[in-house]
């Protein structure tokens, strides 16, 4: 019985290492190659299958509808909307185009969704229409109020840290550097939107364009009255030859001087913005809390009084 079970497992134990070696080996690098290009190519839907979504049907749609919107958008309509992108900052790298697409899609979205409610409701025809096409007119408008308001918060951010990025600037061109360089420390120190304006700027002087134009075109983009006094300061003084370290250090002295001015502005406005709070939340919370008890005294008591007559 032991001689015939012993030459099974010695058997067994040399087929074991065999596989256990070829386990070792890895994958035959022949067939990994042969399977690596030998395979069928992709396909051009399968390769659009594997982009996101937005991709694949938001981008298009845009782009469609903004072909479809710019053959009748006048040209100086298009001039504006690129002045108030630029304004903004270009929020998502969008261009005239893009925004003419974004307006028209959220213009139609808005339709549907005003119309499928008043559809079954059961709402006349005549007042579907109606309310239809002021939702439409609302929401071809809608994106125009978001990129207001971006251009009012990005304008209050660089005349916050216009005085900080003046300072530095007064600093780094004191020190014997010059005032590109100096450009260059602010947008090393800081991310914001004035350190990245200057950024632009230092981009569009190293291709070819000239100091000063460079800087009228910030002060373009920007529209902030303080950094448009800033360049032409500072083109003024380059064009006549004034020291540049002085003229940054009035620059920066009347810009702190102009901080402290519009911190006191809003502290004097505080009183009256609080005022509508206060009357129309705050007070009748506390006449709630202290006449309430006494109007509940009078009526039971008037409720009594009634009731012994």
């Amino acid at each position: 019985m032991l001689t015939t079970i012993l030459p099974v497992f010695v058997a067994l134990s040399i087929i074991l290492v065999f596989v256990g070696l070829g386990m070792a080996a890895g994958p035959n690098t022949v067939q990994t190659r042969l399977d690596t290009y030998g395979s069928r190519p992709r396909t051009l839907a399968e390769m659009e299958l594997e982009q996101p979504f937005s991709e694949r049907v938001v981008s298009p749609a845009i782009r469609g509808m903004a072909e479809l919107i710019g053959r009748f958008a006048p040209q100086r309509n298009v001039e504006e909307m690129r002045h108030k992108l630029d304004l903004a900052g270009n929020p998502n790298g969008w261009t005239t185009s893009d925004l003419l697409g974004v307006r028209g899609m959220a213009a139609v979205i808005t339709m549907v969704i005003v119309v499928l409610p008043l559809y079954f409701l059961g709402v006349p025809v005549l007042q579907i229409i109606l309310f239809t096409a002021v939702g439409g007119i609302l929401g071809f408008y809608l994106p125009v109020f978001w990129l207001n308001s971006k251009i009012r918060s990005r304008k209050h951010e660089i005349q916050r840290s216009l005085a900080d990025a003046l300072d530095l600037l007064t600093i780094s061109v004191e020190a014997g550097l010059g005032f590109d360089a100096a450009m260059v420390k602010v947008t090393e120190k800081w991310d914001n939107e004035l350190s990245r304006a200057f950024a632009r700027v230092n981009a569009e002087i190293r291709l070819g364009k000239l100091r000063r134009e460079a800087l009228r075109d910030m002060a373009n983009r920007t529209d902030v009255p303080d950094v448009g006094n800033f360049i032409a300061a500072v083109i003024q003084a380059d064009q006549l030859g004034v020291s540049l370290a002085k003229v940054l250090r009035i620059q920066s002295d009347q810009m702190r001087v102009k901080r402290r001015q519009r911190a006191e502005e809003q502290a004097a406005q505080a009183p009256v913005k609080m005022l509508f709070p206060l009357v129309f939340l705050i007070f009748p919370s506390i006449f709630i809390v202290l006449l309430g008890p006494a109007v509940l005294i009078f009526s039971s008591q008037g409720g009594l009084l009634g009731g012994g007559r």
